[in-house]
């Protein structure tokens, strides 16, 4: 297939799911469609490469990720707020779990079998496997925190209630309507959110969600079943998104990102499940401040 042939054909319904990776990846919108779009530009500007390469989905997040991995960590990420120990402590935690991070991503949000991924990483489908649990093993380390649902569907709500049992988080209240959601997060002031985006009384999880990060900062995801149309490029768009019908992988790797990159969640105490600070994550104090959820 021609390069001409491939971005009038297959790139351009892959964009929205290589958005919504590049997004998990990099923790906000602005960051993450700017990747995307100097991926198009790398495949325009050497398109043989591109038409050499393969598969055009494993091919397109291949490029994307030699982009990426190109750009110093303080060209890609808003620094107005962090100290040199914080940029430092950033660079250490990237250090240690970036390929596993990226690997287990790919996986488990994206879809893509261990051999795609070894082809993606350009490596062997062992060490791909070996990433991936890798990963996993980390993510059971990570930070445990206190989960606002709003869900209107009882069943996908009960299954939301169990998948975060699992991960070691504690769900502490269920909403149906943006009236119960700002009501229940001002009462229990959680570090996570998991919103779906159609609530129950036909009002809007997004300005639900918007609402509730006029009063703090909290790490949302957003769920529904047609990603598609929130992540056009237009504005305002989520940073999390995960999609109908979920599995308790995918699930687990949006969370993990997105606690990762927001400062403040509160850790838990593992036997007691007692805040232990407002200020530290699962992998050290003072990491980068969360991403404002709308760019």
């Amino acid at each position: 297939m021609s390069i001409s042939q491939a971005i009038s054909s297959q790139i351009p319904h892959l964009l929205p799911y290589l958005r919504r990776f590049s997004r998990a990846l990099t923790g906000s919108q602005p960051g993450g469609d700017a990747y995307v779009l100097a991926t198009l530009e790398a495949i325009v500007a050497d398109p043989d490469s591109f038409a050499a390469a393969g598969d055009v989905r494993t091919a397109l997040y291949r490029f994307f990720l030699q982009v990426w991995s190109s750009v110093p960590v303080n060209d890609h990420v808003d620094q107005a707020g962090f100290s040199g120990d914080e940029i430092g402590a950033y660079r250490n935690l990237e250090a240690i779990t970036l390929r596993p991070r990226i690997a287990f991503l790919l996986s488990t949000l994206e879809g893509f079998e261990t051999a795609e991924v070894a082809d993606i990483l350009e490596c062997s489908i062992e060490e791909a496997a070996s990433l991936i649990d890798a990963a996993g093993r980390e993510i059971a380390e990570q930070i445990r925190t206190d989960v606002l649902i709003i869900e209107d569907e009882p069943f996908i709500a009960l299954d939301l209630e169990i998948l975060v049992a699992e991960l070691g988080h504690r769900a502490v209240s269920v909403a149906r309507t943006h009236r119960e959601a700002v009501k229940a997060a001002r009462r229990e002031r959680p570090g996570l959110i998991l919103a779906d985006v159609q609530l129950a009384d036909g009002s809007s999880g997004l300005e639900a969600v918007n609402q509730i990060l006029g009063d703090f900062s909290v790490p949302v995801i957003f769920i529904t079943g047609y990603p598609e149309r929130f992540l056009t490029g237009m504005r305002p768009e989520p940073a999390f998104l995960i999609t109908k019908p979920f599995g308790v992988d995918s699930l687990k790797a949006i969370i993990s990102q997105a606690l990762f990159f927001d400062r403040k969640s509160r850790r838990k105490d593992k036997s007691e499940a007692i805040t232990l600070s407002s200020d530290r994550t699962g992998c050290g104090e003072g990491m980068i401040p969360h991403p404002r959820l709308f760019g």
